[in-house]
């Protein structure tokens, strides 16, 4: 095969027999298969089979499980580059608002030989972003651009376009085991985990005819999160969430006694609802990628709440000193020993809540080694470097 089109769908079986007539007419006379990697309970991979059938060239279908869709569009991606029966790859949308005509112009920007993945681009001379309809979808696209460029003004100077899903890419340049794919906005992904040469074909970005968008405001969320973390690395988020659990903590330990109960027990009942709430959130969007294999749920909830309240029972006396000691005000000492307590958090459940449940093998590393490793993977990756 020269070119493996991939083309990651959710619900969107309407499109697929259209999708495949007009990317059968772009790529005539190339050796190029379509493979749709699948999320949906619509019928799409019985569409895909039954349009395969009369389809002149190879069209497959590779359906996920309701089990292993963590990751969302992204991760579907990276399993379709995984299962491509070609290097070079296409990346499209399954709705028709990127037009299949175009897949040509992608191959042959990259048969120059000087760029790794060739972007399909809303925002260079020759582009048009008028399918995103609303004046608010615009405007929530260009600023999500702005905010990404600023944030990784090295890796991604000179792409006009970084949030598109319509891109070729030659997936030797890429390592797929480091890639943490989250939400819909894989290319950047690709781009900031990744050294490639980069190049733009200009693209006119259709309105769509069948179906309904998957935009919504928790996937504008998931994106903010995961840029976060492909920003400042794992360490930003739980930070993040680190943070609001210690505005929740004062917030607590201030109405607690502003409504005459002690600051020993509002200390000790904010520290609890922190606790589990904080453990929540970081098993959401912070450890995602290592649950599947850490332990079960309950043993990382529970080993999690033990050390917690561990470092509550140091912190709480230490809390008390400085008020006692040296008579500061109860909120500002709950905010100090918060800030002293996240670094610890951190390694803790890097290292140990959320590590890999196997046995260790002659010849691996020592314990040492381990902690350096996991710390500077965790903490630290992946930022611009």
């Amino acid at each position: 095969m020269d070119v493996t089109v991939i083309v990651p769908t959710r619900n969107e079986r309407a499109n697929v027999a259209e999708m495949v007539r007009q990317l059968a007419a772009a790529l005539a006379g190339r050796r190029a298969e379509i493979l749709f990697v699948d999320d949906s309970e619509d019928g799409t991979v019985a569409e895909v089979e039954r349009v395969a059938q009369e389809a002149p060239l190879p069209v497959r279908a590779l359906h996920r499980p309701a089990g292993q869709r963590a990751g969302g569009l992204g991760s579907a991606v990276v399993a379709g580059l995984t299962a491509a029966a070609a290097d070079v790859c296409v990346v499209m949308d399954g709705d028709l608002q990127h037009p299949p005509a175009l897949v040509p112009a992608l191959l042959d920007r990259h048969a120059r030989g000087d760029a790794d993945a060739v972007v399909a681009s809303r925002y260079i001379g020759g582009g048009d972003s008028t399918g995103l309809g609303t004046t608010l979808r615009f405007g929530v696209s260009r600023g999500a651009t702005l905010l990404t460029k600023a944030m990784f003004p090295v890796r991604l100077h000179g792409a006009s376009d970084p949030m598109t899903g319509f891109f070729l890419v030659d997936r030797r340049s890429l390592d797929l085991e480091t890639l943490r794919p989250s939400g819909f906005k894989i290319l950047l992904e690709l781009l900031v985990r990744s050294d490639l040469r980069t190049a733009e074909v200009p693209m006119r970005f259709h309105e769509r005819t069948q179906g309904e968008s998957k935009a919504t405001a928790r996937q504008g969320f998931t994106f903010l999160v995961h840029l976060a973390r492909l920003r400042f690395g794992k360490m930003s988020v739980f930070a993040a969430i680190g943070a609001m659990g210690a505005v929740a903590n004062i917030a607590i330990v201030w109405l607690l006694t502003a409504a005459g109960l002690g600051y020993i027990w509002a200390a000790i009942i904010a520290a609890e609802v922190t606790i589990v709430a904080n453990f929540l959130l970081a098993e959401r969007f912070v450890f995602a990628d290592m649950r599947g294999r850490a332990s079960g749920f309950w043993r990382r909830f529970g080993t999690s709440f033990a050390f917690n309240n561990a470092e509550a029972a140091i912190r709480i006396p230490v809390l008390a000193f400085l008020v006692e000691t040296w008579h500061i005000s109860s909120v500002l000492a709950t905010a100090i020993t918060l800030a002293v307590a996240f670094v610890a958090r951190f390694v803790f459940h890097s290292l140990v809540v959320y590590a890999p449940q196997r046995s260790r093998e002659p010849g691996t590393e020592t314990a040492g080694q381990k902690i350096i490793r996991m710390i500077d993977e965790e903490a630290m990756r992946p930022g611009e470097l």
